[in-house]
Order: structure tokens, then sequence, then C-alpha cells
């Protein structure tokens, strides 16, 4: 008896539930109801300004100065380790990868890069010069701690 009361209510809430999703109207972050076929604007191209921008905070991954687009990050091949890994830094003259990425979980040091640290683009992401869609009121250590006291 019981389990019959369950499949009833639980019938009765998907009933209810797509009632509700076809009356309802979605709203989103675009503030368009419902998404239509317009396309957001194309991202602009990479800002290759050939210096490396200022980190926000001490332990923030350095931002990629150039574009990457094409470049293959997969379990066989990482194009960023042509150039970044150790022995290739002295022919590409790229910084190399931080020793950081040399230790597995367990603290060992290892002779290539680790696989936690391998897919270089979890941390590293190019710099496009977009509006940004959410305002940001980060302020870095150095400013703050030259900011008048209220």
């Amino acid at each position: 008896m019981r389990y019959l009361g369950l499949k009833t209510l639980a019938a009765g809430c998907l009933i209810a539930g797509i009632a509700v999703a076809q009356q309802s109207n979605i709203s989103t972050l675009r503030m368009t109801d419902p998404l239509n076929d317009e396309m957001p604007p194309p991202m602009r191209p990479v800002e290759e300004t050939g210096l490396r921008p200022a980190r926000n905070y001490p332990e923030q991954p350095p931002i990629i100065p150039h574009d990457i687009e094409g470049y293959e990050v997969s379990a066989n091949y990482n194009r960023c380790l042509s150039c970044h890994a150790r022995a290739a830094t002295q022919r590409s003259q790229a910084p190399m990868v931080s020793v950081t990425h040399y230790i597995d979980r367990h603290g060992q040091v290892l002779a290539s890069v680790s696989p936690r640290r391998y897919f270089c683009n979890q941390c590293h992401v190019p710099q496009h010069p977009d509006v940004p869609l959410v305002n940001n009121t980060f302020i870095d250590i150095d400013t703050l701690l030259t900011m008048p006291e209220e």
C-alpha cells in the first residue's frame, strides 16, 4: 500500500513539474527569454604584447602571453612543452615550466612534468581584451596595503 502511494506521489510531481516547465519563461544572464538565434560577438584576438603581465596575487598561475589556438594538449602530446620544457628553453628562449610542475602528489621529484600538472589549460589561459560580463572588484594586496585607512 505504501509503495503504491509513493508511485502516485512521484507521478503527480512529474506531471506538475512538466506543466510548470512548459508555462515558465527561463531567464538567462543574457536577459533573453528564451534563448533566440542571436550569436554572441566573436572573441577578439589574443593580446600579444611580448610582455609578461603582472600577477594579481602570489600563487596566481602566469597568463599565457600568446595565442594558443590549435595547440594540442592531450594525453599523447603537449605542444606547450615543445617550448617550455626544461630541455627546450635554451632553444626557444621561453620561460621554463615551474619546478613545482615536476613534483607529484606524494612530493617526489620527477624527471618529466607530473601528470597532475600536464594539462596546462587547467590553470594557464591567454588574455583576450574583451569587456567583462561581470564587474570585477578585486584589489591586489599591494594596492590594498597602500590605501589610506578610513
